[in-house]
């Protein structure tokens, strides 16, 4: 693909290369390989399932070890809210369902409602008399538009989502009260968000305004971080025939590559567990105790697998290694991490064999929490086979598979299972050392989608998601976790359920 000096000069202030630009190019012309699952994961095969009566010892040796190790809770929080309020939106053009029914009619069960009430009062007019009289079009400016509170524009972050007796709360205030339960190391609790940067002021203020009082009431000490998406993450948009598309000013466009380039914003975090959920999926305070216990469950599988790998590292580190470690460290990989080597593995050398084992054995590791599959959208888990023939525990996405081809499809439908974003990740070998995430990616996994930009259609790439192909290669496993710990607030209506309604039953 040539370039012009005017495109060099921009692709090298964007932080990439010409080869990185020449790659993405091919990957639009060429499409991304399906990846090739080979069963589901299920409770008798793959994920682990931890007995009710095993729990309190999970929890004690998590909370032992917490306090030698440094915790982060990691929480993507850039998604603007416009989706969430989809169905508003089309009744703002005057296109109402039974969704807008529910709002109206519940007005006074949403944390939002007396900043609504106020902004209308400030404005000259009555909330309550407005929803009386139907004037549904003057509630809706008020709540989306910036002529009110703009919520239409905001990240879910910033918004209201839970009411209690001392005020409302954001996800972003949930996210604090939860991490001071399971990320907390000797009353020092860390937490990262990834925001927008248009929004991230306004991040940093409600932590300036409300990180005492938190403090305060938790006792514990808050350090709060903030990044945003990398410029050089972004992706080249091209035309319908491959070719880069040009904005009015003849500069080619860039477009953020999806979530999966939030592994550099992880790959900057120094620490050596790290909890990752999304910015949506908050509970109020009464029902935060399961998301608790399995955030902790989740982190005492993590720890033994580090401590089993360390001790296999160790037994496998020597110039004359047993025939014995060897068939140990096979145990462990097929049994405990989930990874089966590619065909004809045994025929390998001792040398061949010993080098699989080191290379498997030294990754970064991750233990993703999966919820029963009740129709919810989401990656699954599955086996699936790696560009090295081996064959690992996958988060999978519907578009990462061919669903034209019947015996994937069949496959796919067995899922049991799905992962709601519910992971903890260790990103230090056995001497401390920090792994480089990047390197541990699926650089052949990736989506090509359909944009437009001033009327013009294009097509822009994803890179692989975050827990999907930007963890490809890490050590993993999939446990078990109640349905409880998982209530994203993809609607404003979800806000209604009595998950996200304090007191109710």
């Amino acid at each position: 693909m040539q370039f012009t000096e005017l495109d060099q000069d921009q692709i090298l202030k964007q932080g990439v290369s010409l080869d990185q630009i020449d790659q993405q190019i091919q990957h639009f012309i060429q499409g991304f390989p399906y990846l090739h699952v080979i069963k589901a994961a299920t409770i008798v095969d793959g994920i682990i399932r931890v007995e009710e009566s095993q729990l309190s010892d999970y929890i004690h040796r998590f909370d032992h070890a917490a306090h030698e190790r440094d915790l982060v809770k990691f929480v993507p929080a850039s998604g603007a809210a416009t989706r969430m309020f989809k169905s508003l939106f089309s009744a703002l053009d005057g296109k109402s369902d039974k969704s807008v029914d529910e709002v109206f009619a519940r007005i006074e069960d949403f944390a939002f409602y007396e900043d609504l009430k106020a902004a209308m009062a400030a404005n000259g007019q009555d909330l309550d008399k407005a929803v009386k009289d139907n004037d549904r079009q003057t509630v809706l400016r008020f709540l989306l538009t910036d002529e009110g509170l703009d919520y239409g524009s905001l990240p879910k972050g910033l918004l209201k989502f839970h009411n209690y007796a001392d005020g409302p709360r954001t996800p972003v205030e949930e996210h604090l009260v939860e991490g001071a339960a399971y990320a907390n190391s000797d009353g020092l609790v860390k937490i990262h968000f990834t925001v927008s940067p248009e929004h991230r002021s306004r991040f940093e203020q409600l932590i300036d305004e409300q990180k005492a009082d938190y403090e305060a009431w938790l006792g514990v000490t808050f350090d709060i971080s903030f990044s945003e998406q990398k410029k050089s993450t972004d992706t080249i948009s091209v035309n319908l025939d491959n070719s880069p598309f040009r904005n009015s000013d003849n500069s080619l466009l860039f477009r953020p590559a999806g979530h999966g380039a939030l592994i550099e914003n992880l790959n900057d975090i120094d620490a050596d567990i790290v909890f990752i959920k999304n910015i949506d999926n908050v509970v109020p305070d009464e029902i935060k105790e399961q998301t608790v216990t399995y955030k902790k469950v989740l982190a005492a599988v993590l720890l033994d697998a580090q401590k089993q790998i360390s001790r296999l590292q160790d037994l496998l580190a020597g110039d004359d290694v047993s025939d014995g470690y060897l068939a140990e460290a096979d145990e462990l990989l097929r049994t405990k991490l989930f990874t089966l080597p590619p065909d004809g593995f045994d025929a390998l050398s001792k040398t061949e064999k010993l080098d699989y084992f080191r290379r498997k054995l030294n990754r970064p590791v991750r233990v993703c929490g999966m919820v029963k599959n009740v129709g919810e959208p989401g990656g699954g888990p599955f086996w699936a086979q790696n560009q090295d023939g081996s064959v690992s525990l996958q988060v999978v996405e519907s578009a990462q598979i061919d669903m034209n081809d019947a015996s994937q499809k069949a496959i796919f439908d067995e899922a049991t299972h799905f992962n709601p974003v519910d992971l903890v990740c260790g990103l230090r070998d056995r001497d401390g050392q920090k792994y480089d995430l990047p390197a541990y990616r699926d650089p052949q996994t990736g989506f090509i989608t359909a944009k437009s930009k001033d009327g013009k259609e294009l097509k822009a790439q994803e890179l692989p998601g975050l827990w999907n192909g930007a963890m490809a290669d890490w050590n993993t496993m999939f446990v078990e976790v109640p349905l409880i710990t998982f209530n994203p607030v993809k609607t404003v209506n979800d806000l209604l359920r009595k998950e996200h309604q304090p007191g109710e039953e």
